[in-house]
């Protein structure tokens, strides 16, 4: 029998021990390091198990900044990864598999953004959180897809404005600011854009006093259709509201409902909205990547101050920011980031 202290070779070989000792690998292990492990909503429901954390990818990058843990193990796609490394520099970000990116944020490049940035110099950019480093250090600020319209709606007017990477996020936003001067890329979810007006017919027949609640990464039909348009924090709180509801997001979200809520009637939207990206973590990824310490998350630090100018002025306009350290500032003040949009 293998020792829980010693480190075994490979992923395969904690997927062979049972569940019960893998998880006490992980809790010992992550005490050890001082470690902190923060689950995304869309998460397998034993990842979400052993997290001490879960939420969306920004706020899950806020408790990363706001813990005292040496040690942070991102169970999510690569750019939230990249987002809890830029907010929390010093510490040491995980990820159990560096295979587990996202298909939206791989729409843009910090090269493509650029090129078109240069055909409109007098726009601003704003970034999606989905995107990834580089994409956000081009950006003027950040939004999420809950705070999108608010973001928008703090940049003048007659100032055009490049939405990246998510068309249908900018449709949403685009009709809620009355705007005709959103310029957006072309990318999307494919888990929201995939599903359809008929998967709704269906769900809602079997469940017709249910609130239907859709994310603003769904196409436009589905928004229309729906009763409640909101991210998956929102999501989150009115679950605490309603006792029955159709959710159209990843139905990872809808599997911790389920647990939180057993007495509610919880449905996917549609049974195939399920992000393989994000289901590439296990519970023996993450205890390989404990015990072995990987796959640790670097990035150019000029790449990740500028970036985390973008995060700073959303979070300042969203009033959930602190001052800057002195090394912040003195950055800022030797022009090391991106010049604003002058809307924070």
């Amino acid at each position: 029998m293998i020792e829980r202290g010693v480190p075994l070779a490979t992923a395969l070989d904690y997927a062979s021990l049972n569940p019960g000792e893998v998880t006490e690998r992980i809790l010992l292990r992550k005490k050890e390091l001082n470690a902190v492990i923060l689950g995304h909503n869309y998460q397998r429901v034993e990842i979400q198990d052993v997290s001490d954390y879960l939420g969306d990818s920004l706020g899950l990058s806020q408790e990363a900044a706001a813990t005292d843990a040496d040690v942070i193990v991102f169970c999510g796609v690569h750019f939230m990864a990249e987002t809890a490394k830029i907010l929390s520099p010093g510490k040491t970000v995980l990820m159990p598999d560096l295979r587990a990116g996202c298909p939206m944020a791989d729409f843009v490049t910090g090269d493509a953004l650029r090129r078109l940035k240069a055909r409109h110099p007098d726009a601003a950019v704003v970034a999606y959180v989905n995107s990834t480093a580089e994409v956000k250090a081009e950006s003027d600020i950040c939004c999420t897809s809950s705070n999108a319209v608010k973001v928008v709606e703090s940049i003048p007017r007659d100032r055009p404005i490049i939405f990246v990477p998510d068309r249908n996020l900018a449709r949403y936003v685009e009709e809620r600011t009355g705007r005709d001067n959103i310029i957006a890329w072309d990318g999307y979810c494919y888990v929201h854009d995939d599903m359809v007006l008929e998967e709704l017919a269906t769900a809602r027949k079997a469940h017709p006093n249910a609130l239907v609640v859709v994310h603003p990464e769904a196409r436009r039909e589905l928004l229309d259709a729906a009763d409640v348009v909101t991210s998956t924090a929102g999501m989150v709180d009115l679950a605490e509201e309603h006792d029955s509801i159709i959710f159209g997001t990843e139905r990872g979200l809808v599997d911790r409902m389920r647990q939180q809520f057993p007495g509610k009637t919880f449905v996917p939207l549609s049974g195939a909205a399920i992000c393989g990206n994000m289901k590439l973590n296990t519970l023996a990824k993450l205890a390989w990547s404990l015990d072995h310490r990987a796959h640790e998350v670097t990035m150019d630090e000029e790449i990740r101050v500028r970036a985390h100018g973008a995060l700073q002025r959303m979070l300042e306009l969203s009033g959930g920011w602190q001052a800057p350290s002195e090394e912040e500032a003195a950055l800022e003040l030797a022009g090391v980031r991106s010049s604003g949009c002058g809307c924070g």
